[in-house]
């Protein structure tokens, strides 16, 4: 029994072409039958960069780019998957909101707001806060996805 071994490529991109390139891999590999392209990841964390999972060398990859718009290059040496595997989990909205943290409202009636942190739910993907120009502190619990954090509380100093 014959034994593929996946290897994993970053592909540099054009900036803010990640997802176009993915969407182009995808597109080209149809019609390519000699390439093999098992999965294609475009992390937001990871920008100019689309990761490429595949049974063939570099020279094979080296050969696809060429048909893939706004993909430059591809890195020399490969990738493993313990380096790539955090890309694999998504984030909390919440992760790195903690109390006391100044973040803006970007979405929502008070979208623009700025506010403290008061309280975080991870579980719920959701922080209670404070608004900074409110008369009377009201507390309000939005999404950890509708806020930008503004600056980090210092308790850690």
């Amino acid at each position: 029994m014959t034994e593929y071994i996946h290897k994993i490529f970053a592909v540099k991109t054009t900036a803010k072409q990640e997802r176009t390139v993915a969407d182009n891999i995808l597109r080209v590999c149809e019609g390519l039958a000699d390439v093999h392209v098992l999965a294609i990841i475009a992390p937001d964390e990871l920008r100019g960069y689309v990761l490429v999972e595949t049974p063939d060398n570099l020279a094979r990859m080296e050969q696809l780019v060429e048909h893939v718009p706004h993909a430059r290059t591809v890195l020399h040496g490969e990738t493993t998957l313990h380096e790539v595997e955090h890309f694999l989990v998504p984030k909390p909205a919440v992760s790195g909101i903690e109390e006391g943290t100044i973040i803006e409202l970007i979405s929502g009636p008070f979208k623009g707001e700025k506010a403290i942190v008061k309280r975080v739910d991870l579980g719920k993907e959701e922080i209670t806060v404070e608004l900074y120009e409110s008369m009377v502190p009201i507390p309000i619990t939005v999404r950890g996805d509708s806020v930008r954090v503004i600056e980090r509380s210092d308790e850690s100093n």
